[in-house]
């Protein structure tokens, strides 16, 4: 993962976020890079946790809570740095939907 959150499986310029694994309370870019980093499985972030900051901006690494970032319309509510609304995709990777 570099300065910006991004990492070898998703990389464009939109790919700014990483999330806080519930698992082990550490930042990866993706699920990949979680699993070839750790050797447990991920757990998911449950409805009841939408509080808990666990997305990083890559550009300004502001952290949002799940929540916040739900209602952000894929745009940093602190910087305006685009999202990759792609990654909406991926939600029930990290979070009980």
């Amino acid at each position: 993962m570099n300065e910006r959150t991004q990492c070898a499986h998703y990389h464009s310029d939109r790919d700014l976020i990483a999330i806080k694994f519930k698992c082990c309370n550490a930042f990866y870019a993706c699920i990949q890079c979680h699993n070839e980093t750790v050797a447990h499985a991920p757990v998911v972030w449950g409805k009841a946790e939408r509080a808990v900051e666990a997305i990083l901006c890559g550009n300004c690494h502001y952290t949002l809570s799940i929540a916040e970032y739900f209602a952000c319309g894929n745009t940093c509510p602190r910087c305006q740095a685009a999202f990759n609304p792609g990654c909406a995709n991926h939600y029930d990777l990290y979070f009980e939907m």
